[in-house]
């Protein structure tokens, strides 16, 4: 697979929605773009944990704005399309269709739009990451950004690996 360069995008904390102050949401296209007799969920899946992003499961996106503090996220779309909003109420929404892949930094918040009925997401951690899920209202938000300033950068990449663009947009 070759390296594909990702979009990346900045949110501020919007005081409801704290984001990420210091790495931005990157947005792969076309990661899989040759999808002919290949699983797309179990491509994922493989990928994601051979760059040591685990704890993978397979469903939809949320149609509620929620974000993680504790730890980062990766969406690989495997089947159809949806327009997500990133960045909460203050972000900007993107079209996301089957072969993508989106790495949310800790913060992010994130809600469904839209979905075609044949949406199907692998969603993976850095590995050894616990997991939480808060909307705004249920957290304090300096607690929030307390805790999402102590998340370390994952060591790759979850799609090129130890050596993957992300480590550049995410400096340390």
């Amino acid at each position: 697979m070759s390296c594909r360069m990702p979009s990346s995008y900045r949110f501020q904390d919007d005081g409801r929605t704290p984001n990420n102050p210091r790495w931005p949401l990157l947005h792969y296209r076309n990661v899989l773009d040759d999808r002919r007799g290949r699983d797309a969920a179990t491509f994922f899946e493989k990928l994601f944990a051979a760059h040591d992003w685990t704890g993978a499961w397979r469903n939809g996106i949320h149609d509620f704005l929620h974000f993680h503090t504790l730890t980062h996220e990766v969406l690989g779309i495997a089947g159809g399309s949806a327009t997500v909003q990133f960045g909460g109420d203050a972000g900007c929404t993107l079209t996301v269709t089957a072969g993508d892949v989106v790495v949310l930094p800790a913060g992010t918040g994130h809600r469904r739009i839209q979905a075609s009925s044949d949406l199907l997401v692998v969603g993976a951690y850095p590995s050894s990451r616990p997991f939480d899920q808060c909307r705004p209202a249920d957290i304090d938000h300096t607690e929030a950004m307390e805790r999402i300033r102590r998340v370390p950068r994952p060591a790759q990449d979850p799609v090129h690996g130890a050596h993957g663009p992300l480590l550049e947009f995410w400096p340390q």
